[in-house]
């Protein structure tokens, strides 16, 4: 239930704060997972600030040293802690603290196993598949580098990407790799040069280094920001057999910041020997195609055709006499055939013609109808018949007759 108050009737500051004390100690003893970002000891008290690792939220921790000594090692700046507090408000100064009860590390067995099922829960939304990587570009205008301020990856990647192609720019963003700072740190940074304009692909790079050191790099802010990046993004964790979560997110992972380079930016002098060599098959492709075409032509300039063209001709005209002597000699043997052939007809004809027949002292009779009479009763008594000669002929009239039957032989 509120307390009751106007602006006629105000509670002072000590009833308020009262009240808040009071609510604030029925909350009763609860556990806070959180990560030390400072710790002073002053005599047998320490005052922790416990920071979340994902927001940039903390809170103040009070306990009795001994509380931390009862850890072994006792826990120190960096540690992941679990912490069994009472929630504690100080009136007098109106402040919010937990007072320790007891605090325990946070085991690796624990952080193993909370690390698999956040793994687990971002493989089903699809953040971890192939299909969504992107690939690298070829020769990246300028690359930009996350890593650890003055730090052996800085220099491994700076150094080998140089190397590799003395032209190329870096834009370097340290930031802190390990502790509380390090994942908004690196968000920071990861946004920064995501927006940058020259900016075509960024290296998240960290040495080697304990599970909990490199827990910063699976966390799940920091993975669902690379995965929402517009720019590729390679990662170079620690060493090959390191693997945080940021590794299966990336759109390339390098095994060492070394490699990063290495995959990063083509080297100058691989890509003249490529050149060199693309050039020699080039050389070589045109060349042999020259001296098959060339192989061809002295092949086609060799054939007779070609080597004594006039010959050739010749040849040809002495096929056209050869051909027309042929064809004079067919069609005069032709024609003397036909000629021989027409003669014999011709005689055949003159045989057989009624014309010969007249001339051995035959005659034809005929009527005047133009029919011929072939015996003496088929003419009448008086008919006029005409006796056709070799040479001439005659009109007859019968005046009477008499036939005669013709004896064989005369």
């Amino acid at each position: 239930m509120g307390m009751e108050s106007s602006p006629e009737a105000p509670q002072p500051v000590r009833v308020v704060l009262n009240a808040v004390g009071q609510w604030i100690g029925r909350l009763g003893r609860i556990w806070v997972e959180g990560q030390i970002a400072e710790l002073n000891r002053r005599g047998r008290m320490a005052y922790i600030t416990l920071r979340d690792p994902v927001a940039n939220v903390s809170a103040r921790v009070v306990c009795q040293t001994s509380v931390l000594d009862a850890q072994s090692p006792p826990p120190e700046p960096g540690a992941r802690v679990v912490v069994h507090a009472k929630p504690d408000f100080y009136e007098v100064r109106g402040t919010f603290s937990l007072r320790a009860l007891e605090i325990r590390h946070v085991g690796l067995g624990e952080l193993l196993a909370r690390l698999e099922q956040l793994r687990r829960t971002l493989t089903a939304e699809g953040l971890f598949d192939a299909e969504r990587k992107r690939p690298l570009p070829f020769l990246p205008n300028t690359v930009g580098l996350i890593c650890g301020r003055d730090s052996a990856a800085e220099r491994d990647v700076l150094e080998n990407g140089r190397r590799r192609w003395p032209a190329v720019r870096f834009e370097v963003r340290p930031v802190a790799v390990q502790g509380d700072r390090a994942v908004r740190e690196v968000l920071e940074a990861l946004k920064e040069l995501d927006s940058h304009p020259e900016v075509d692909v960024i290296v998240i790079a960290r040495g080697g280094g304990s599970l909990e050191d490199l827990l910063p790099f699976s966390d799940e802010a920091l993975v669902r920001a690379v995965a929402a990046a517009g720019t590729p993004v390679v990662s170079a964790i620690g060493h090959e057999q390191d693997t945080p979560l940021l590794d299966h997110v990336a759109d390339v992972r390098a095994s060492t910041p070394t490699d990063a380079a290495k995959k990063t930016i083509p080297d100058v002098g691989e890509q003249l020997e490529i050149i060199r060599q693309l050039r020699d098959r080039g050389r070589r492709v045109l060349k042999g195609g020259l001296e098959r075409e060339l192989a061809w032509l002295a092949g086609m300039r060799s054939r007779p055709v070609l080597a004594s063209p006039v010959r050739e001709v010749e040849r040809l005209a002495e096929q056209v006499v050869d051909l027309r002597d042929r064809a004079r000699r067919s069609l005069t043997v032709s024609l003397e055939r036909a000629a021989e052939g027409l003669e014999h007809t011709r005689a055949r004809l003159h045989a057989l013609s009624p014309a010969t027949t007249l001339a051995r002292g035959y005659a034809i009779v005929q009527r005047g109808d133009g029919s011929v009479v072939r015996s003496a009763g088929e003419p009448e008594v008086g008919e006029s018949l005409r006796v056709r000669f070799a040479e001439d002929g005659l009109t007859a009239t019968v005046e009477s007759v008499h036939i005669e039957k013709n004896v064989e032989g005369e």
